[in-house]
C-alpha cells in the first residue's frame, strides 16, 4: 500500500509528460490552444519530477554543491521559457521577443511576492491565528534580496540591462551561495514521492535521481519552444494581449510545483519553511534569472556591446517589480510576515489589474489616464511610499539584517539538511512533520 502510494505520483506525472514529448518528436502541428495545453502539462509534470529528484539528491551531494545544483535545476522551467524568448530576441532584433522576455521575468517575480507569499501567510493565519515568523538564518536571503533590489533600481534609471548588470546580479547570488553553504547541517527525512527514492540503495538512488534529472530537463527543453510560441499565438488567435499571457500564464505553469509544495507545508503548520523556500525562489529569480538575460542575449546576437532592447514600458515594468521587492524586504525586516503585510502585497498586486478600469471610471478626478505608463507610475509610487513608511516605523529592525553576512559554519562537508523551524512549530492537531529540504539555494 505504501509503495503504491509513493509510486502512483511518479506514474501519473510521467504520463503528463508523454504527449508533449510525442508532439515534439513527430513535429505535429496542432491548434495553438491545444499545443499550449499539451506542452504546458508536460512542463508541469517535469517540474514535479525535478523537485522530487532534488529532494532525493540532497542525500548524496555535498552541501555546497547541492545548494548550487538545486538552485539551477529546480527553476529550469521558468528559465527555459525566459531564456528562449531572450535567445530569439538576439536572433530577431526587430521582433517582440525582447518584450516577451522582460514580461515573463517581471511576471514571475511579482507573482511570487504578490500571490504566493500572501497565500502562505493567509493559510497559516487561518490555521494558527498568527503571522509567520522566519528563522534567523533567513536574514541572509532577506539581506541579499534587498541588495539585489537596490541595484535593480539602477536599470530603469540608466535605461539599459547590460552585460555588467548581469555580472552584478550573478555575483550577488554567488556571494549568497558562499554564505548559505556554511549553514549548520541537520538530518532530515524525505517525504512524499521523494521518500521512494530515499529508500533505494545509494547506487540505485543516484542512478534513479540522475535519470529523473535528465528526463525532466529533456522534457522541459523540448517543450519550452512550442509552449512559448503557442502561448503567443493563442493570445493573437483569441484576441488576448499576448504580453499578458506571457507575463502571467507562463510563470504560473512553471511555478506551480513550488507553489504547491509551499502550500502543503503551510497546511501542515510549517509556514516558516514554506515562506522561506519562496523567499529563496524570489532571490534566485531576482538575481540569476535577471542576470542571465543580458548574457544570453549577447551570445545570441554575437555582441555584448548592445544591451537587450527595451522601451519605456519594459523599464516601467522593471521599476514596478523593484518597488514591489523593496516593500517585501521592508515587511520582512523584522523576520515576521503577518496578515496586514500579506493583504497589502496582495491588494497592490490586484491593483495593477483593476487600476486602469478605476481610472477610466473617474475621469478628470485623478491626474492620470489608464495608459500603462501612468498605471505603472501610480503603483510604483504607492509601493515606494508604503516601503518608506514601513522602513521608518520599523527602522530599528534593519540593523538585524546585517547579521545575514554571518551565518554559522558547518564543521565538516555534509548534506543540505535545514532544521525544522522552531518559531513556526506544527499545530497541535497535526502530527509532527520532519523538516523539508530547502529548495533553490536556501
Amino acid at each position: 500500500m505504501i509503495k503504491t502510494r509513493l509510486v502512483l505520483p511518479f506514474v501519473v506525472t510521467i504520463l503528463f509528460t508523454i504527449p508533449g514529448l510525442c508532439l515534439r518528436m513527430i513535429h505535429a502541428e496542432l491548434d495553438p490552444r491545444l499545443t499550449v495545453l499539451v506542452t504546458g502539462s508536460a512542463i508541469l509534470g517535469a517540474s514535479f519530477l525535478l523537485l522530487w529528484a532534488c529532494d532525493a539528491a540532497q542525500k548524496d551531494i555535498s552541501q555546497a554543491l547541492a545548494l548550487a545544483v538545486v538552485a539551477l535545476i529546480a527553476v529550469l522551467p521558468e528559465y527555459a521559457v525566459d531564456m528562449y524568448f531572450t535567445w530569439q530576441a538576439g536572433q530577431y532584433p526587430e521582433s517582440n521577443y525582447a518584450q516577451y522576455a522582460i514580461a515573463n521575468m517581471t511576471g514571475a517575480n511579482r507573482l511570487l511576492i504578490g500571490v504566493a507569499w500572501a497565500v502562505i501567510a493567509a493559510i497559516f493565519w487561518i490555521k494558527a491565528g498568527r503571522g509567520v515568523v522566519l528563522e534567523k538564518d533567513r536574514q541572509t536571503e532577506v539581506l541579499f534580496l534587498g541588495m539585489a533590489t537596490l541595484y535593480a533600481f539602477l536599470i530603469p534609471v540608466k535605461g539599459s540591462l547590460a552585460w555588467y548588470d548581469g555580472l552584478v546580479f550573478i555575483g550577488l547570488y554567488a556571494w549568497y551561495i558562499r554564505i548559505a553553504s556554511r549553514r549548520p547541517c541537520e538530518d532530515f527525512d524525505l517525504e512524499g514521492p521523494a521518500e521512494l527514492l530515499g529508500q533505494l540503495t545509494r547506487k540505485k538512488r543516484r542512478i534513479a535521481t540522475a535519470i529523473l534529472f535528465l528526463f525532466s530537463a529533456g522534457v522541459i527543453l523540448a517543450n519550452a519552444e512550442p509552449f512559448s510560441e503557442s502561448l503567443v499565438a493563442t493570445g493573437k488567435q483569441l484576441g488576448i494581449n499576448e504580453f499578458l499571457l506571457v507575463q502571467w500564464l507562463a510563470p504560473i505553469a512553471s511555478e506551480a510545483p513550488e507553489f504547491t509544495v509551499a502550500i502543503m507545508l503551510a497546511l501542515r503548520g510549517h509556514a516558516g519553511i514554506a515562506l522561506g523556500s519562496l523567499i529563496s525562489a524570489k532571490l534566485n529569480q531576482w538575481t540569476l534569472l535577471v542576470g542571465m538575460i543580458p548574457g544570453v542575449y549577447g551570445i545570441s546576437s554575437a555582441s555584448l556591446k548592445n544591451p537587450i532592447p527595451m522601451g519605456s514600458f519594459q523599464m516601467n515594468e522593471i521599476l514596478l517589480t523593484a518597488a514591489q521587492s523593496l516593500l517585501a524586504v521592508a515587511l520582512l525586516a523584522g523576520m515576521r510576515f503577518g496578515m496586514k503585510g500579506a493583504l497589502l502585497l496582495f491588494g497592490l498586486f490586484v491593483g495593477q489589474f483593476i487600476s486602469p478600469y478605476l481610472i477610466d471610471s473617474f475621469p478628470g478626478i485623478l491626474p492620470l489616464s489608464s495608459d500603462a505608463g501612468h498605471v505603472h507610475l501610480l503603483l510604483t509610487s504607492v509601493y515606494l511610499f508604503a516601503s518608506g513608511w514601513v522602513l521608518y516605523v520599523h527602522r530599528k529592525r534593519l540593523s538585524g539584517l546585517w547579521k545575514g553576512f554571518r551565518t554559522g559554519s558547518c564543521p565538516e562537508s555534509g548534506l543540505l539538511r535545514p532544521a525544522v523551524s522552531k518559531v513556526n512549530k506544527p499545530l497541535p492537531q497535526a502530527a509532527p512533520e520532519p523538516a523539508w529540504p530547502v529548495r533553490r539555494g536556501a
